[in-house]
């Protein structure tokens, strides 16, 4: 095996079932471990009968995929969330993207998927960022670029993956985006107070990110809306999605500033 997936859960079974049965039916054999954060709906004990490895830890999913990345036993190491879903040749893609480059860190486009009209705001808004590999932060990365400091910063919660992302582009390591392979994420029927209290909780992290990695806001928000102006023939064809969009974007904005203001949970 040279890939092994590590997938942080708590009280997932909802979209555990499927994301780990995709996992178990790549057309390639991967380690799968699975680090569970004191679930209590069945989460832990599914992940037990499917998993390579399954463990309790946490307390937040940088936590868990830093105990994931220690227990890996592969040269690669790819990780995605619960609610996520792999087709079958993600894993494999991704490593042929990083041997037909040399990428030391592959990128692979997500997309959302789920019921309601927030859901389909949010799957548009996705749909402008596939082609800017400027925007996408790596999933499958050599397991050595991870350890010995270079884990996942516990004191972020939403923000560890661009963190990550920019820690690599300083240290000059080589990045690429997967074309042949997606990840479908799904999000069920996302509301607009759902959104904004996990854009608060995320805010919180801001403090931390942002003094680690002085004028990323910036940068980040102004690829955002180059991604969202170059495909502004796209947006012009769905004009209600558009709008709840760029309501839900507005939103988001004002939850971060709050959580930011907010500051770490003590």
């Amino acid at each position: 095996m040279a890939v092994t997936v590590v997938v942080p859960t708590r009280n997932s079974m909802r979209t555990l079932p499927a994301c780990l049965g995709s996992i178990r039916a790549q057309d390639m054999q991967v380690e799968l471990i699975v680090v569970d954060n004191d679930s209590t709906d069945g989460t832990y004990e599914l992940a037990v009968q499917t998993a390579d490895t399954a463990v309790r830890g946490g307390p937040e999913r940088s936590a868990q995929r830093n105990t994931g990345v220690r227990l890996a036993r592969t040269e690669w190491v790819l990780w995605v969330d619960s609610d996520m879903v792999l087709p079958p040749v993600t894993v494999s893609a991704a490593l042929a993207t990083a041997a037909a480059t040399g990428a030391d860190a592959v990128a692979v486009p997500e997309i959302s998927v789920g019921p309601g009209f927030w859901t389909a705001c949010r799957a548009l808004e996705r749909s402008c960022y596939a082609d800017d590999p400027t925007l996408h932060n790596p999933r499958l990365l050599r397991r050595a670029l991870l350890l010995g400091g270079g884990e996942f910063d516990v004191a972020m919660t939403g923000l560890e993956d661009t963190d990550l992302r920019l820690r690599l582009r300083e240290a000059g390591v080589r990045t690429a985006l997967c074309p042949d392979a997606v990840i479908v994420h799904d999000e069920g029927r996302l509301t607009l107070r759902s959104i904004l209290a996990k854009r608060l909780y995320y805010g919180r992290s801001l403090p931390a990110f942002a003094e680690k990695n002085p004028g990323a806001l910036a940068d980040q928000a102004a690829g955002t809306a180059r991604a969202l102006i170059r495909h502004r023939r796209r947006l012009a064809r769905h004009p209600v999605r558009t709008a709840g969009m760029l309501v839900m974007r507005a939103s988001e904005a004002a939850a971060y500033g709050l959580g930011y203001r907010l500051g770490p949970r003590r």
